[in-house]
């Protein structure tokens, strides 16, 4: 089965955790990696099957819009099996 990547970057830990929750609770998807990039800065890594992932971004990106602290989201629907050795 081909999984896709999912991302929601935020601003701030206690924000990436709420966002994570919810996408974890919202989707059948799985957690990858919660990188914290710098300056209070978190990446969310999720993967799943591409509508998944998906609809898991999108509550994502909800979240986070309610606090105000969504820098971005992106989704890859195919991603290349590099890519995601990176997030590992």
């Amino acid at each position: 089965m081909v999984r896709a990547l999912g991302m929601v970057e935020t601003k701030g830990l206690a924000t990436s955790i709420e966002v994570a929750d919810a996408m974890l609770k919202n989707s059948h998807v799985s957690l990858v990696n919660q990188a914290n990039v710098g300056g209070s800065l978190v990446t969310i890594f999720i993967e799943g099957n591409v509508s998944a992932v998906q609809n898991a971004v999108e509550t994502g990106k909800a979240v986070a819009q309610q606090t105000g602290a969504l820098l971005g989201c992106d989704v890859i629907p195919h991603p290349d099996a590099s890519i995601k050795r990176l997030f590992r």
